[in-house]
């Protein structure tokens, strides 16, 4: 997990090696993110937790909320099932990390049409869905996108449908092509991840970091828990958030 913290501190911090100090492009206010969980029910309550969390940790180390979009299904927190109502959590015992997240597109409109739709800056095609945000990043500004769920090869999971690696690399190039950031670091918690990224350009200055080879599992974590839930995080997501989020920038 040493190599997860290393790069999300190069994104946040590293940047300003070959630029003036006092460079706009360096601040924290110049990243826009875009978290999402693409999986819906009870007993996929961990990506939902992950999401959340990610969600305070960008706001507690100076990403704007506005510059920051999350998809979510939001079935968890006042599910039926929680014996905390209202309430979601990542570890055992730790903070509710469902408070205070501004979710923008819930329900149905969590899918993969969506969610290109906010990669590519299309607020035309998310007209009248949820709040209808996409990216609106400059071409100095960086973007971090950050996806748990499950996956296979070349495929990620969605409530309804899949995500194609077609898709997401077509985005990501129409991303580049049209000078939407100037880096953009990706992490994927989902197995078989590593294959969703294979044959994408270096030129594009896109870092992508997975929980899992083309062909490995990832895994989740704090399943045995003495809360009655089910599992809370997954392993990848849980450690990187684990590192960042004691770490003073």
């Amino acid at each position: 997990m040493r190599l997860s913290l290393i790069c999300l501190l190069i994104f946040i911090i590293g940047f300003v090696a070959s630029r003036p100090s006092d460079s706009n492009d360096d601040k924290l206010e110049n990243i826009w993110a875009v978290l999402i969980a693409g999986s819906n029910g009870w007993y996929n309550y961990r990506h939902q937790s992950d999401i959340s969390h990610a969600y305070h940790i960008l706001l507690k180390h100076g990403v704007l909320p506005e510059k920051i979009i999350v998809l979510m299904y939001d079935d968890i927190a006042h599910n039926p099932q929680n014996p905390f109502m209202g309430k979601i959590y990542n570890k055992p015992h730790g903070n509710d990390v469902y408070e205070g997240v501004k979710i923008d597109y819930r329900g149905e409109n969590v899918n993969s049409e969506v969610f290109l739709n906010v990669l590519k800056g299309n607020a035309e095609g998310n007209r009248k869905k949820g709040t209808g945000r996409v990216l609106k990043s400059k071409p100095n500004e960086n973007v971090f996108i950050y996806y748990s769920d499950h996956g296979g090869t070349d495929i990620l999971g969605m409530p309804e449908g899949l995500l194609s690696r077609k898709d997401l690399n077509e985005a990501l190039y129409h991303m580049y092509e049209n000078n939407m950031y100037k880096k953009l670091l990706f992490y994927l918690e989902a197995c078989e991840s590593g294959s969703m990224f294979e044959g994408l350009s270096p030129k594009m200055n896109i870092y992508a970091i997975t929980a899992s080879r083309h062909n490995e599992s990832s895994w989740a974590t704090f399943c045995d828990n003495d809360m009655n839930l089910p599992c809370l995080g997954d392993e990848f997501s849980v450690n990187w958030m684990h590192n960042t989020e004691f770490v003073s920038f």
